[in-house]
Order: C-alpha cells, then structure tokens, then sequence
C-alpha cells in the first residue's frame, strides 16, 4: 500500500470519529465505561471474524513483542478512562478543546521518528487547524475553577496518551493490523470491569439507542482504530495529525444537520481555518518529499 492511500485510510478514521457525538447522544443514558465495554467487544469481534475471513489466521496475532500489546491496549484503555474522567469533573466544551490537542502533538512528536523530517509548515498548519476546531469545540464561556483543574488534567491527559499512542504505533509499525482486535477486546474488558465498580447498569432504551450503540460499535469506536492503525503506520502521520481536526468540524456539522446544534459564522470561520490548516501542511508534506527526492 502507497504511503499517499494509507493516508487516506487514515483520513477515514477521522471521518468515523466525526460521528462519535451523534451517535453517543443516540445512545441515550448507558453509562460511559458500559457504553465503551459494549462498543469495544462489537469492535474487537468484527476484528477477529475480519482476521479469519481474509485468510491471515488467527495464528498473526502470535509472537507479538510484549510492548505491541502494552501500548495498544494503554492507548485505547487508557485515552477512554481519562476522557470519561474529563467530561465527568470539567465542562465539556473546554475539556474537550484541552482532550484534542492529540493531534496538535502528533505533528511536533513526528519529528522523533526516524525518516521523519518536521517542517515549519507542519507546525504552521497544525496550530492553524487547532484555532479551527477550538472555534467549534471551545465556545463555553466556563472559567478554569480550581475544583475543575483535575478534570481538565485528565483531558490532557487524554492527548498525551493518544499522541503517544499514535507515534508508537508508527514506531511498532511491523505489528499487523490484526492486533487492534485484541486491543478492542482487552479495552472492553478493562471497561466492563470498571463499570462494575463505578457505575450502575443502564441498558439502551428501544431499538433507537440499540443502534446507535452498534453504530458505535462498528463505527467510532470500532472500524476506526484498524483504519487509524494502518494510516499512522504507512501514512504521512503529519498530514494525519492537521486532518484529524476535522473530526471537530464534521461532528458539529453532523449535530447541526440532525438539530441537536446551530449553525453559525464561528462555524463557517473554522472550515475555513481547518481546512486552510491541512492545506499548508499537505504543501509542507509535499516540498519535504520532493526534497527528498532531489537529493536522492
């Protein structure tokens, strides 16, 4: 697979998480850890019937170096718990903003990989995409109150662990894909067990928040980290990072479309911020390529 499709299969990771939001306010009021313990096995099962049917085996997951297992499942476990964590002990939109600074990381951190080359326009592009999706996700007028501090501590949390998680996985990059199934299962797991400490069961209330939990399931917290896993691997992992903030964007597009939001020119400035932002940094991509061919 070319370096310029694994990018575009990233890409579609992020148009899956775009409809996170709309699909989790569907599920109605399943708690957060039984949500996610039910959503990660519908995506941990579709990922090893996928292991079987395409012929690889279940004998690919074998022989995995202990860290392949240790920052996969740390990665989704672990972003999950503290995101819950966030949302619970900060306001949501601020806390959200401080959980998205994912990608922002991912552009400076690339630059530790090997053959990675970090340009400005990287940088540039990254922080422009970043006001973008702060226009959308960071409109609260909520204060920084200090019993709030812990909430949003977790959230960054939340973007150190899934940058790290990101830039490791390229570093693990002779992993199979396959693995992701296990990280899914071990994740629901974790959660369920959670869940059983921490919160009470609440099952989805008719067959609308049943398929909105398979929605996810298949979707967000499913499809996502397998098309995540190949495009951060084999991709161009800086463009990734400035595309992923349209999953900001498009999910309040999406909130918009079905009323759960409105429209306004705040909005219509963040496309144009977002988008300006993935534009500089696909130039960027492509002038350290062609550099790199020149001098080749």
């Amino acid at each position: 697979m070319t370096g310029q499709k694994a990018t575009a299969v990233g890409f579609g990771a992020v148009m899956l998480w775009a409809c996170l939001a709309l699909f989790t306010v569907g599920a109605g009021g399943v708690p957060p850890l039984q949500l996610s313990a039910m959503c990660f096995a519908i995506g941990g099962i579709i990922g090893l019937v996928w292991t079987i049917v395409a012929g690889c085996g279940l004998a690919v997951l074998r022989g995995q170096r202990p860290a392949v297992w240790g920052v996969g499942i740390a990665g989704l476990f672990g972003y999950h718990v503290c995101y819950f964590t966030a949302l619970s002990l900060a306001p949501a939109a601020p806390a959200s903003l401080v959980a998205f600074l994912w990608p922002l990381l991912i552009v400076p951190f690339s630059g530790l990989l090997p053959g990675e080359r970090l340009r400005p326009g990287h940088v540039l592009g990254a922080v422009v995409a970043f006001v973008g999706a702060g226009l959308v996700v960071g409109g609260s007028d909520a204060g920084f109150a200090a019993e709030q501090i812990p909430g949003y501590l977790a959230a960054l949390c939340c973007a150190l662990i899934w940058s790290g998680y990101s830039i490791l996985s390229r570093r693990l990059g002779a992993a199979p894909t396959e693995t992701v199934a296990v990280f899914c299962l071990a994740t629901s797991l974790l959660s369920f067990l959670a869940h059983l400490v921490f919160e009470p069961t609440v099952w989805p209330d008719g067959a609308g928040q049943w398929l909105a939990v398979v929605g996810l399931g298949l979707g967000p917290v499913g499809l996502a980290f397998y098309l995540w896993d190949i495009g951060v691997k084999h991709g161009n992992i800086q463009m990734l990072g400035v595309a992923s903030y349209a999953a900001p964007l498009l999910s309040t597009l999406l909130l918009i479309a079905t009323g759960h939001a409105k429209a306004g020119v705040a909005l219509l400035v963040a496309a144009g911020l977002v988008a300006g932002g993935a534009l500089i940094a696909a130039r960027a991509g492509r002038s350290s390529r062609n550099g790199q061919k020149s001098t080749g």
